[in-house]
């Protein structure tokens, strides 16, 4: 098994490890191998392939329009150019030989899609939906498309996939969320006060987020609680939070974290930037999602899932942070609301029971080649 991933957000990389885990552990004797597709590619084309991080860094309204109408195009970039660049992609296809490929972002799906096809190979392919839609996801080569939640599967099959390939999974999500300890005993093991609420703050897995405007608008919460900022791999931004958290009784900074599922179990409530990893790890947790300062396109459309769905709030200015948290943490009912309809979106078993499907789907596939 070949799971396809890219550095294009940390979704797509904790999802195929997730699922790499789940395959092994279903069949120790698998060769199951996670592989950055782009990084197998050409380099100018991997370049090409990175650019959108000039726009959206420096220009994000425009990247807003050109990723909007990109994700209703049949192909997020000429055919002749992706054949050129992927090129060294297709060799190692041909060297690894799998019996099933799985997509994890949907440029690297069409590039699977075109090997497939151009070298008439029987691998099996599964397009794994990360809360991405796009209508380049559906090719005619795709054998399964699972997503996340019904919604997504919707709108798959409205841009044309077959809805007899079309499964509801859910998310590959690491299997510590399938088996979480008990809340008091992580709290004791955590050191958190059992007292306050406690509000995490993530910036993701490379630390990235205005901390300075999140503070500020904190110190406004008059309500008492407790807060833990999470700054990823970013030591820079690491001892920026460590400042703050110097001045403020009950707020602690930390790095890089390995027990995430243990905070999250933690928490009251979650402050962070809507990856759709993060999404489906909070919601295993049952653990309610203010979604602040996303990227412009697909992480903004997460955004309205979250809404349609009400399992999280979207804080579009920076003094919604206040005012919501100030809200929620004096009216608890409405706090206990959002954690049920987080809880309702939770499928954290779904890495095993997607190994298992590809498990049996490549299989078949092996035998039908034989």
């Amino acid at each position: 098994m070949l799971i396809l991933t890219t550095s294009h957000g940390a979704s797509h990389r904790r999802a195929s490890l997730a699922l790499q885990k789940a395959v092994s552990e279903a069949a120790p004797d698998a060769a199951v191998e996670v592989v950055d597709a782009i990084r197998r590619c050409a380099r100018w084309f991997r370049a090409y392939y990175d650019s959108y991080e000039i726009p959206l860094r420096y220009w994000p309204s425009l990247w807003r329009r050109i990723e909007d109408y990109q994700h209703q195009q049949p192909s997020t970039g000429p055919g002749w150019l992706y054949r050129l660049g992927a090129r060294p992609l297709f060799g190692y296809f041909q060297n690894f030989d799998p019996d099933v490929v799985v997509a994890t972002e949907v440029g690297v799906c069409e590039l699977a899609a075109m090997c497939k096809r151009e070298a008439r190979a029987s691998f099996y392919l599964a397009a794994l939906e990360l809360m991405d839609f796009n209508r380049a996801w559906v090719q005619s080569e795709v054998d399964l498309y699972s997503v996340v939640h019904r919604d997504l599967g919707t709108e798959l099959i409205l841009a044309g996939a077959p809805a007899s390939k079309v499964v509801v999974t859910g998310m590959p999500i690491d299997p510590a969320y399938a088996h979480l300890p008990d809340r008091s005993t992580v709290q004791a093991r955590l050191g958190v006060r059992t007292d306050l609420p406690l509000l995490l703050v993530l910036f993701g897995g490379t630390g990235h987020g205005n901390p300075d405007q999140i503070t500020t608008e904190l110190k406004r919460v008059r309500a008492p609680f407790q807060t833990v900022f999470i700054a990823g791999r970013n030591k820079r931004l690491e001892k920026q939070l460590r400042g703050f958290c110097a001045r403020q009784p009950d707020w602690r900074a930390l790095g890089w974290v390995t027990n995430m599922h243990e905070w999250m179990k933690a928490a009251d409530l979650l402050l962070t930037k809507p990856g759709g990893g993060t999404v489906m790890e909070a919601a295993a947790c049952g653990l309610p999602l203010l979604a602040f300062d996303p990227l412009p396109g697909n992480e903004e459309r997460t955004c309205a899932w979250l809404e349609k769905w009400r399992a999280g709030i979207w804080l579009r200015s920076p003094a919604d942070v206040s005012s919501t948290i100030e809200r929620l943490l004096s009216h608890r009912g409405e706090l206990v609301q959002l954690a049920e309809r987080s809880r309702s979106l939770s499928r954290p078993h779904a890495a095993a029971e997607l190994a298992r499907m590809l498990l049996a789907s490549g299989l078949k596939s092996r035998q039908l080649g034989a």
